[in-house]
């Protein structure tokens, strides 16, 4: 754990193992992973497709909970989900597929949700939501409807949706993904201004590589540190499998 005290830390995992059993058979997806983040710290997180990348994140926020292991918030170990709620308001997770984020009409109620969640009134909400748009680019998008906006807007919404909770840190899954290059570039921009700590998933290299700072692998279940390589780093079929490797 690269923390000088827990406390340092907005949250850290420690000894984190977790699997899942499946008609008789245990796959191991964590094992003994160790991770912590400090406050503007920017991680990015490598890994083919499902190597447990999300199932971390699942169980940083108190969705899933692991066989063995736990997770500090502020160097307070999360044992209940009353616990988790605190860290839920205080870490933002914008999830792979937006529209698993969306649930209103209209984009203003969807990014307003969050601080009326947080005890702002309908009023100061409403304005929350104005800036977090105004911030983002996204001013006219209001009154839009959510179902017709495209992927990429999509994305753009459910980022602002968390951002307007003005969390401590964020948690990205897959932030481009299926993105055009328009799309991804304006993704990029924003995440390369933005101050907030924060852990990206991607196996997109050249994307984690623009930004962030710190860069980890998950593979067989262990975190690795890394320097992102420039050369094409994929994952499809060949003798070398779903293993991250260059050409």
């Amino acid at each position: 754990m690269d923390c000088n005290t827990e406390k340092n830390c907005i949250f850290s995992l420690e000894n984190i193992h977790f699997h899942y059993e499946r008609d008789g058979k245990i796959r191991q997806v964590l094992q003994g992973v160790d991770l912590a983040l400090l406050p503007e710290q920017h991680i990015g997180f490598y890994g083919p497709n499902g190597s447990g990348k999300t199932t971390l994140f699942r169980c940083i926020t108190g969705l899933i909970t692991p066989q063995q292991g736990c997770v500090r918030f502020h160097g307070r170990e999360m044992r209940a989900e009353k616990d988790f709620h605190s860290l839920r308001c205080a870490v933002g997770f914008v999830l792979q597929h937006a529209e698993d984020q969306l649930f209103f009409p209209s984009v203003l109620e969807d990014v307003a949700f969050g601080p009326l969640n947080l005890g702002l009134s309908p009023e100061a909400a409403r304005e929350r939501a104005h800036e977090t748009l105004r911030n983002l680019g996204l001013d006219g998008f209001e009154n839009r409807l959510t179902h017709r906006l495209s992927g990429g807007e999509k994305k753009l919404v459910s980022l602002a949706a968390v951002l307007a909770m003005r969390p401590e840190a964020l948690l990205l899954d897959e932030p481009t993904n299926g993105l055009d290059n328009e799309a991804r570039e304006r993704i990029i921009d924003i995440l390369q201004k933005l101050p907030t700590a924060r852990i990206t998933i991607s196996h997109d290299w050249d994307f984690l590589a623009r930004v962030s700072t710190t860069y980890l692998t998950l593979a067989h279940g262990r975190l690795n540190a890394c320097a992102p390589s420039f050369s094409h780093t994929h994952a499809h079929a060949h003798p070398l499998g779903d293993e991250p490797h260059a050409h």
